[in-house]
């Protein structure tokens, strides 16, 4: 058994310095009880934490390590980079080589602009749809979550659904007027949202294929249809692509589904793991940007080399080696054949969503395609299963609503070997 008290002890002292003794709520491990693990290294499949276990994990920094922990590939532009200084506060060559790489990669994208997280990179985003529109709504889906922008918090899913606080406090009435929440895959709700606020809508936003209420797919039309509804209306379509851009393959959610939006939110893999976010789109939306347009956004640490440099090596390496997105597919459908029978040899009846290197397993026996069937979810056996892996030494995502991601540095081998231990922590977790 997995003992953790140097773990234990750093999270009693850190609650007396840091609020809840964590700097990003899901962390907490409040939502499947017990204390978060400390994290020390980490390497390929495996995280190490202060007491000395090793876990395999399926986290990989919520999306970015595509190429498994501390890839070298990676690790050699980085420490390349360091000796020329930590930030200059000035442009480079590497934002324009990245910026001309993304353009090439993203079907939507013919002007980008880096900034240092995904939620700066959807804040942004708004702001710029509003300013080219002249117009102040936004529509966004329940469960969706874009960041901790003011215009976000509101059916957020993700962390604020795991502490049972879907709407934030601080948040305006003002701010929360301007935002309009339909419920996912529901092209119908929308159309009578954009009717209703006719031309007050400057922008819609979503996840393409969501991950922040488990990993829910986009059923067939939705996307196009949501697509042809801002053609006739005149609003901005935004897919935030924070977590699926370069993880589902080289030019995302929207080459894999062919649906061009009109801006696209990007971060995690574009930094190699490093604090990174860029928005992007249309030229004529993306020359209202500052000092091109009227619509302020900077960022002193905007572009910063060595993000850049992290970020250009892994874009390099994926755009150079496709096949990488199906080898993902391929080892994380043997992941999820192996649960599936798993469940069956176990008479339980669960739902599992999948999508090239992304899967979740819902504890519910009803199909998720939305926040509400998603909350279905049997969450305290959730708490049990999560803990039954914990102990066996498979580190998962400590909430039902977020999905598990699959990196290159998981063999077939190491496949197997988590489905097996899947069915053990699943046989102690329903007894």
């Amino acid at each position: 058994m997995i003992k953790a008290p140097v773990s234990n002890e750093l999270f009693e002292r850190a609650q007396h310095t840091i609020p809840g003794g964590v700097n990003s709520p899901v962390r907490a491990f409040r939502a499947v009880g017990g204390n978060p693990r400390f994290m020390v290294s980490a390497k390929g499949p495996y995280l190490y934490d202060e007491d000395g276990n090793r876990y395999m994990e399926f986290i990989n920094s919520w999306g970015p390590m595509i190429l498994g922990h501390a890839n070298e590939v990676v690790q050699e532009a980085i420490q390349a980079a360091v000796p020329k200084s930590l930030s200059f506060g000035a442009p480079t060559r590497k934002e324009v080589e990245i910026a001309e790489l993304i353009v090439s990669m993203v079907p939507s994208i013919e002007k980008v602009r880096m900034v240092n997280s995904g939620t700066e990179a959807t804040m942004s985003a708004i702001r710029v749809a509003r300013g080219y529109t002249g117009r102040n709504k936004i529509i966004k889906f329940e469960g969706c979550y874009h960041g901790h922008g003011d215009s976000f918090l509101i059916a957020a899913g993700s962390g604020a659904i795991t502490l049972g606080v879907p709407d934030s406090p601080g948040v305006t009435e003002g701010v929360a007027a301007d935002t309009l929440t339909a419920p996912y895959n529901n092209l119908e709700a929308v159309m009578q949202l954009v009717e209703a606020n006719k031309e007050k809508v400057a922008a819609i936003i979503l996840e393409p294929v969501a991950g922040n209420m488990g990993l829910v797919l986009p059923q067939d039309g939705f996307l196009q249809g949501l697509r042809n509804l801002c053609d006739q209306e005149g609003i901005v379509l935004i897919f935030d692509e924070v977590m699926t851009g370069f993880r589902l393959a080289p030019g995302g959610v929207q080459q894999l589904f062919g649906v061009t939006p009109d801006m696209t939110t990007l971060g995690k893999i574009i930094g190699g793991g490093m604090p990174v976010g860029a928005y992007g789109g249309k030229k004529e939306i993306m020359d209202f940007v500052a000092p091109a347009g009227p619509v302020y956004q900077a960022g002193t640490l905007s572009g910063n080399p060595i993000a850049m440099a992290a970020g250009m090596a892994m874009l390099n390496y994926l755009n150079d080696h496709k096949e990488v997105y199906q080898q993902l597919e391929e080892r994380t459908s043997s992941i999820v054949a192996g649960i599936r029978k798993n469940l069956q040899d176990l008479g339980l009846n669960c739902t599992i969503n999948h999508v090239g290197s992304m899967f979740s397993l819902f504890f519910t026996d009803q199909p998720v395609v939305d926040f509400e069937s998603a909350k279905t979810s049997d969450t305290a056996l959730f708490g049990r299963y999560f803990n039954s892996m914990l102990q066996r030494g498979i580190y998962l995502a400590p909430s039902q609503y977020e999905a598990l991601f699959v990196s290159t540095a998981i063999t077939e081998e190491l496949a197997q070997q988590f489905v097996q231990t899947n069915l053990e922590a699943l046989k102690e977790a329903v007894n």
